[in-house]
């Protein structure tokens, strides 16, 4: 008698869990494929969404809609509370045990405010698609309070026309070129702002802007950032962050709008298994990307704290896209009899960050290129990367359009007015 087939849960929908999904696709393998949402994210254009040049729909599909051709895969929307290790189950929210053979764990990460998690009401990170919509509302709010407020209230309509972003990594500083353009692309909707009230600062503790970049690119992009009206202010450590006001080591700054973009924290999967958790939350992980005593655990992508050559891997796509195809192919090579993979290896194709309108900075297979051919660079890349033809189209017609006519189409604040604000 045949033995059965096996049974592979994956747990997360982003990058590195379809990756090992679709590349178990022709293996005789029965996937779980269990996620909080029903959609993937494209999470790289999540501050696009929040800065209202982008809708939810151009960056994200349902993952149903993703895996509808390939037969092996079920998918569940539920959210993983536990992973008994002994039984080889994970426990989910509904009450629902999922049995493996193989387990894949690529949940992603979340904010971390460094213990203040009191900072989080004042100072919302960007991680989901709900984080972007109150994001965008909230900036969008932000030029009509300070419309409303300009005459009666100079200083409140300067602090509601000032915004801080805490972190200078890519998507800090994405984050504040964007909001730089937007404020100069709505000020031609409004009668009484001035846009150069706008004030835009990027806050940072370490010694320079996209730290994890070549200090040469480092440089470009704080040039080009400043040429923005971006203030920057690097070596500089956020100590409190309260309603209206950011305090640093440096000062106060009156600020109604705050953005975090410091720091992230690995989902609870070392919780689940029982192992001792890397500063940030993350699971060590060998070569093989299982964790020390886990031959059936996998663990992947933000997840995951992977060290080659004693240099930790940075939680970006590319990095979870080839994790998880590693993954499938070792488990496929395993079931099949073959040879397995030899060890993870990182394919590092390179980083990029656009700042604005004609504005990045890119490194590719070690050729550093800025300014507008970096900005096409990008833009081809991130397209390139998006699911479905459709997401891919509408996303280039969108920026044409935002290009041709330097317009923001995404400008729908939903909720109603809070009351308190009402002056």
């Amino acid at each position: 008698m045949a033995d059965p087939r096996k049974h592979v849960v994956i747990i997360g929908a982003g990058f590195g869990g379809l990756s090992a999904a679709k590349a178990l696709a022709k293996a005789p393998v029965d996937i779980t494929l269990i996620d909080k949402q029903n959609h993937h994210l494209f999470q790289p254009l999540l501050y696009q969404v929040a800065t209202a040049a982008l809708t939810p729909a151009e960056i994200a599909v349902p993952i149903r809609a993703v895996l509808r051709g390939q037969k092996n895969v079920q998918v569940v929307m539920d959210e993983v509370r536990g992973v008994e290790t002994a039984a080889k189950e994970v426990i989910c929210d509904s009450g629902t045990r999922h049995r493996y053979d193989a387990l894949i764990i690529a949940t992603g990460a979340q904010h971390s405010y460094f213990g203040h998690d009191n900072w989080a009401a004042h100072a919302p990170g960007l991680k989901t698609l709900q984080d972007a919509y109150q994001m965008r509302e909230k900036l969008l709010f932000a030029f009509e309070q300070a419309e409303l407020l300009v005459e009666s209230d100079p200083e409140k309509a300067k602090a509601y026309q000032s915004f801080v972003v805490i972190g200078a990594g890519p998507t800090g500083v994405e984050l504040a070129g964007a909001i730089s353009e937007l404020a100069r692309s709505v000020a031609s909707d409004f009668r009484a702002l001035d846009p150069d009230q706008t004030r835009v600062v990027l806050v940072e503790a370490g010694e320079r802007v996209l730290p994890g970049f070549a200090p040469k690119l480092s440089a470009r992009a704080l040039r080009d950032l400043e040429s923005l009206g971006v203030e920057v202010q690097v070596r500089t450590r956020v100590t409190d962050i309260a309603a209206g006001e950011v305090v640093t080591d440096h000062g106060v700054i009156k600020a109604e709008n705050c953005i975090w973009a410091a720091g992230v924290q690995a989902s609870p999967a070392a919780d689940w298994l029982g192992v001792e958790a890397g500063r940030a939350g993350h699971v060590e992980v060998d070569e093989t990307l299982r964790p020390t005593g886990f031959d059936a655990v996998y663990v992947i992508g933000d997840t995951a704290k992977f060290s080659p050559d004693g240099e930790v891997l940075t939680g970006v796509a590319p990095v979870a896209k080839q994790m998880g195809a590693y993954v499938g192919k070792r488990l496929a090579a395993e079931l099949a009899g073959k040879a397995m993979p030899k060890g993870f290896r990182y394919n590092d194709v390179g980083a990029m960050a656009t700042i604005g309108r004609n504005r990045a900075v890119a490194d590719i297979f070690g050729l550093k290129v800025t300014g507008f051919i970096g900005w096409i660079l990008w833009g081809l890349a991130h397209v390139y990367f998006l699911i479905g033809f459709k997401n891919r189209l509408f996303v280039i017609l969108q920026w044409l359009w935002s290009y041709v006519t330097w317009q923001r189409g995404v400008r729908l604040i939903l909720r109603p007015r809070p009351k308190s604000d009402v002056t």
